[in-house]
């Protein structure tokens, strides 16, 4: 049991704790949360012109601050409790079950309201971030390489803007012969919008007729191969005969 000694002695901690964290907070405007918007509190006029990475960063900083404005403002709540709890004259008695909690314990962790077999700080959480309820792997239900499916889907869309650049480098592939940086990127050699090669430079109309050509790096590759191989087309260098031919060449 504490002496009137020690009481006052806790006590008087306990106001300078609570004095200490009341003027942290005012100095530091409560973190910046005070302010309406993020970009308020780090000088910027509008947001519209940063990185999303920036942005990302604001938003854990801003996260950030947050949760220790919460923190405080839990630990005055403790201390506001454990005060009156002394005027009370029931300070150092467990909440739970009523018998003195430990000496050591008050002077250790003053708020302490409960001893160590009903302290609710004895319950591990296993809550889970609510962020975790939808998100998926990459790609995920919207992944469909296993399936007999060509259309545009959301590695692809991936693929698409991961070639204008990523944060991993070369270390990260197995291939180590990848050096340029614009093909560092999942299945970067797969094609994108279509399966065979000559799909991505050839077209035709409705019906399947009226062949057009699309000159592109993969149609330059195609009519060098030809040229070495003496075929010429009826159609932009390229005929229906020469290309079912040349396919099942492939």
């Amino acid at each position: 049991m504490l002496t009137p000694n020690e009481l006052s002695s806790i006590k008087a901690e306990l106001q300078e704790r609570k004095k200490e964290i009341s003027e942290g907070l005012e100095a530091t405007d409560y973190f910046d949360t005070e302010r309406a918007q993020v970009h308020d509190s780090i000088g910027e006029l509008s947001n519209y012109d940063n990185h999303p990475g920036d942005h990302g960063t604001e938003l854990f900083e801003r996260g950030k601050d947050i949760a220790l404005v919460e923190h405080a403002e839990k630990e005055i709540k403790d201390i506001n409790h454990v005060l009156a709890n002394i005027e009370k004259g029931t300070y150092g008695k467990c909440e739970e079950c009523g018998k003195d909690i430990p000496v050591d314990r008050l002077k250790a962790l003053p708020t302490a309201t409960h001893c160590i077999e009903h302290t609710p700080d004895n319950v591990v959480s296993h809550q889970r971030p609510v962020e975790e309820d939808i998100l998926k792997p990459p790609y995920g239900q919207f992944e469909y390489d296993e399936k007999d499916a060509t259309f545009y889907d959301a590695e692809d869309s991936w693929q698409d803007v991961g070639r204008y650049g990523t944060s991993e480098t070369p270390s990260d592939f197995f291939d180590q012969s990848m050096l340029d940086y614009n093909d560092m990127y999942v299945e970067e050699d797969e094609n994108v919008g279509y399966v065979e090669d000559i799909e991505s430079f050839v077209a035709t109309d409705i019906t399947g007729n009226h062949i057009q050509v699309y000159p592109n790096a993969t149609h330059q590759l195609y009519e060098e191969r030809l040229d070495a191989e003496g075929v010429m087309s009826v159609t932009g260098n390229l005929g229906g005969e020469e290309l079912e031919s040349f396919e099942n060449d492939e």
